[in-house]
């Protein structure tokens, strides 16, 4: 679960920015002591995640608005359910609105999208995981969203891991040393907590990969039957992560061929946001 602290941050600017000086329809129309009830619906199925930043929206605007949840996290649920109720003053549930729609929407989205990429590849020892493709600003929230999908996490930052990708090794070896002395020696001057992780093209650079001390060697945009070949020769000696170009249509032979790791940037990069809705409850 994200820190709340880092919701509160996150949610806090989106409502600066939504209101830098108020709602002023709420508060032109609204009386202050008006009240409302809502229920937060599910116009399709799908995988929930961000009902905090959701009750967040509302708590930050008022903290008299009372957000009642009916499923977690995680939760899978169909068409027509009600996530939550939302009660109190109209003014803070008619402000929050938006904001707080914005993000379980969105989140919920990349849940839902992860969940089915975790489904296709059901039986295998593959992992989805996710990338760096994310909102900027985002990104913590977005990586929720794939855990409560059933997937896992790369690396959250550029500080976390050395991982070498085709741009970087260009560079390191424009000097004209060979791919896996260059790799020796960038491991010298790495932590020794740290972890390498080597993007590779080409079979044929694998045991450069391996000798340069590689932990996970990534084979990128292989076809499945160089993910075999790779993972045949890789035999175990490093983490083999399968990327580039993944899809659902794709994933399932991708996980069958007996990768670790599957990265899949489509979970965060161009995914849609679930339709939900928080629709007044009038009270006859």
């Amino acid at each position: 679960m994200t820190d709340t602290r880092e919701i509160d941050r996150i949610v806090g600017t989106a409502l600066d920015e939504d209101a830098p000086w108020g709602d002023l329809t709420s508060e032109t129309l609204i009386p202050a002591t008006a009240r409302a009830a809502a229920e937060l619906v599910a116009r399709e199925a799908g995988v929930l995640s961000g009902i905090e930043v959701f009750t967040a929206a509302f708590r930050l605007i008022d903290p008299t608005v009372v957000v009642e949840v009916l499923a977690g996290d995680g939760d899978a649920f169909a068409a027509g359910a009600v996530l939550a109720r939302v009660s109190g003053p109209a003014r803070g549930i008619l402000q929050a609105e938006r904001i707080g729609l914005n993000f379980v929407q969105r989140m919920s989205g990349i849940a839902t999208q992860t969940a089915r990429y975790v489904a296709a590849t059901a039986g295998t020892r593959a992992r989805i995981v996710d990338t760096r493709k994310t909102t900027p600003g985002l990104r913590s929230l977005e990586r929720q969203a794939v855990r409560d999908g059933g997937g896992r996490n790369h690396r959250r930052s550029l500080s976390d891991a050395v991982m070498a990708k085709d741009n970087h090794l260009a560079v390191l070896t424009a000097g004209g040393l060979d791919l896996a002395t260059a790799l020796r020696a960038a491991r010298e001057r790495m932590p020794h907590t740290a972890h390498l992780e080597v993007e590779v093209d080409r079979l044929d650079q694998v045991e450069a990969a391996l000798a340069g001390g590689a932990d996970t060697v990534m084979l990128d945009n292989f076809t499945p039957d160089e993910l075999r070949a790779g993972v045949a020769l890789i035999a175990g000696r490093a983490i083999v992560e399968a990327s580039g170009g993944v899809t659902l249509d794709t994933v399932p032979e991708i996980a069958a061929s007996g990768v670790d790791v599957i990265s899949v940037g489509a979970l965060t990069h161009s995914v849609r946001s679930l339709d939900l809705g928080l629709d007044v409850v009038v009270e006859r």
